[in-house]
């Protein structure tokens, strides 16, 4: 059956190599956005999947539609409006400089879509899951009646929705917003929560007291009891060595189970930007194919591993290259 994505389809412009945007005289181009980006993996593991989105009749619009439609993307529920394109920056780090994103999407075609814009009933229909998240709220009023649009839809559905919180401070304060009221009435219809405690912190307004996996269980519990709904929370937990080396463990937690992996070393880092959106869909292909919490961990720290060797924002891995994924092997397959 389908995944429906739900969210805004952007434009990257990054400095070639680790250049700041002052140094620049050229910029590449990709197309971006994270409930894209998991679409884009879930359909290069095979999965059937769609996208619902509000863009501009643009070639900055064609260019994004086109990408949707190369990683085999259904985009019958791309709407074609007046307005701009949501642009973001992207300066990569290197060494002690950390990678520095600049938001340009405020009055984006998306961001100033009524919430009757897209037929979410015809998006959802024959949907095993809607995929979506914390930044289409995060844009503003406009944001939050979208994001509202989608749920009503998909609960009238019956349509289990995951839901990845994906905090966005720059673009919550830009405007006079109360992100915790409004993702808590959000995740309240979630079945799957991508975040961690610290999401959950926000969520719930309290702190958790306990270290490394304690925390996180403690965190899911209270959770799990604060969202009747909610069955599945899955993260990870990244320590940051230098800016091309990471260590990355997952965990996975259902309500009367879980599984978190060791740390894995995740060096030569080409692109740390997706690499979340390429964990969720690690899960939800998992999820998909009936998995226990264990088979989701591990293919999302699989996939977000993989994620970190390809430039761009979408990993556009196959399901024999998940399958074959192996820490340490860096070889040639011949």
């Amino acid at each position: 059956m389908t995944v429906t994505c739900f969210g805004e389809l952007l434009l990257r412009l990054a400095p070639p190599g680790h250049q700041l945007l002052v140094q620049a005289n050229s910029l590449d181009l990709v197309v971006a956005g994270a409930e894209a980006n998991v679409a884009a993996a879930l359909a290069s593991l095979g999965h059937p999947v769609r996208f619902a989105s509000v863009i501009p009749a643009s070639p900055p619009g064609d260019r994004a539609v086109a990408a949707l439609r190369a990683a085999g993307i259904d985009t019958g529920h791309v709407i074609r409006a007046p307005g701009r394109m949501g642009l973001y920056f992207l300066e990569v780090g290197a060494g002690a400089r950390a990678s520095q994103i600049t938001y340009d999407r405020a009055g984006s075609a998306f961001a100033l879509a009524a919430p009757g814009a897209i037929d979410f009933a015809a998006a959802l229909a024959g949907s095993r899951l809607l995929h979506t998240g914390g930044i289409t709220p995060a844009l503003g009023p406009g944001g939050v009646a979208l994001a509202r649009a989608a749920h009503a839809a998909a609960r009238a559905a019956e349509v289990p929705i995951c839901f990845d919180g994906n905090y966005r401070g720059q673009l919550w304060s830009a405007w006079d917003s109360d992100p915790a009221a409004i993702l808590r009435e959000l995740v309240e219809d979630a079945t799957i929560l991508i975040g961690n405690h610290r999401d959950i912190s926000l969520l719930l307004g309290r702190t958790f007291s306990g270290d490394g996996p304690d925390r996180r269980r403690e965190a899911a519990e209270a959770a799990f009891a604060a969202f009747p709904r909610l069955g599945l929370i899955a993260s990870t937990a990244r320590h940051i060595v230098t800016s091309d080396h990471h260590r990355i463990a997952a965990r996975v937690d259902a309500r009367d189970a879980a599984h978190q992996t060791d740390e894995l070393d995740v060096t030569g880092i080409v692109d740390r930007i997706g690499t979340g959106d390429a964990f969720a869909a690690g899960v939800l292909h998992q999820w998909l194919e009936g998995g226990d919490c264990r088979a989701m961990a591990e293919s999302g720290l699989a996939l977000t591993a993989l994620k970190h060797s390809l430039p761009g924002d979408m990993a556009l891995v196959s399901r024999a290259m998940l399958e074959s994924f192996s820490p340490g092997g860096g070889d040639v397959r011949r």
